[in-house]
């Protein structure tokens, strides 16, 4: 795993983007057609900012990968990751065709409609981020390491809630669904790249404890130590708890 140093998000996201745009154009150029898994959030808004505007990707020969949702919100509510995918993403690029996580229908029926076709392929980005909790996806802790299902429905800790509601998408934790359909652990992991993009000094701890301390179902992002095509990407926010050793081993952005 590398670790790229931004200096705030807006470079993070730049960088991110670039190099994803990069790999999907060679995806394309290789097999004639890429697969990408999209993250939402606030660590999402300049990345998806600016790989939208790379016009040397063919979208028409992307095909697209929700990794999370809220069970039980509509696709019109303010905090719904379709429509925040919709809006910052799909509507902007001519895609193949991108694979909705619909948070209003029964969440087993859409694990059944979109697992089998994510398993199916091998995806060639992934832009993922990690929460306040080290959560990779909706993947909390302790992540679940072990299940080769695709996604799951998971039970989201008070932490996760509540960082939602730091974040202005509820209005209070009673607010927040306690649950949501995640991309399991080991699918991110099957992506032949994945940039995970972390803003904020929130985050700050979730990242040294990713980078500096075991790999862990504790901090779910730690395994992606293992992930030799993983790049973390985080501002100096983020960094501002790792110690000097961990800094020296960054690549400037």
């Amino acid at each position: 795993m590398r670790t790229i140093l931004a200096s705030d998000p807006k470079a993070m996201g730049s960088w991110a983007a670039r190099h994803a745009a990069a790999d999907l154009c060679a995806a394309i150029e290789a097999r004639g057609e890429a697969f990408l898994i999209v993250a939402t959030g606030a660590s999402q808004f300049e990345v998806l900012d600016a790989l939208v505007k790379h016009s040397e990707i063919d979208w028409s020969k992307v095909t697209g990968f929700h990794l999370d949702e809220y069970v039980g919100i509509s696709d019109d509510h303010p905090a719904s990751f379709c429509k925040y995918l919709r809006e910052r993403f799909v509507e902007k690029v001519p895609l193949a065709d991108f694979h909705y996580l619909r948070g209003d229908q029964d969440p087993q029926a859409t694990i059944d409609r979109v697992g089998p076709k994510v398993a199916a392929v091998t995806v060639d980005v992934a832009l993922i981020g990690i929460g306040e909790n080290g959560h990779l996806a909706f993947n909390d802790p302790p992540a679940d390491f072990e299940t080769e299902q695709p996604y799951l429905i998971v039970n989201l800790d008070e932490a996760c809630r509540q960082q939602q509601v730091g974040e202005g998408w509820f209005g209070s934790l009673d607010e927040v669904p306690k649950q949501a359909i995640s991309m399991s652990v080991r699918q991110i992991l099957r992506s032949r790249s994945i940039y995970c993009s972390v803003p904020d000094e929130r985050k700050s701890e979730a990242v040294r404890n990713t980078l500096e301390g075991p790999v862990t179902p504790e901090v779910p992002a730690s395994i992606l130590q293992t992930h030799s095509g993983t790049c973390l990407v985080i501002d100096e926010a983020a960094a501002s708890k790792l110690s000097p050793g961990t800094r020296q081993k960054t690549e400037a952005a």
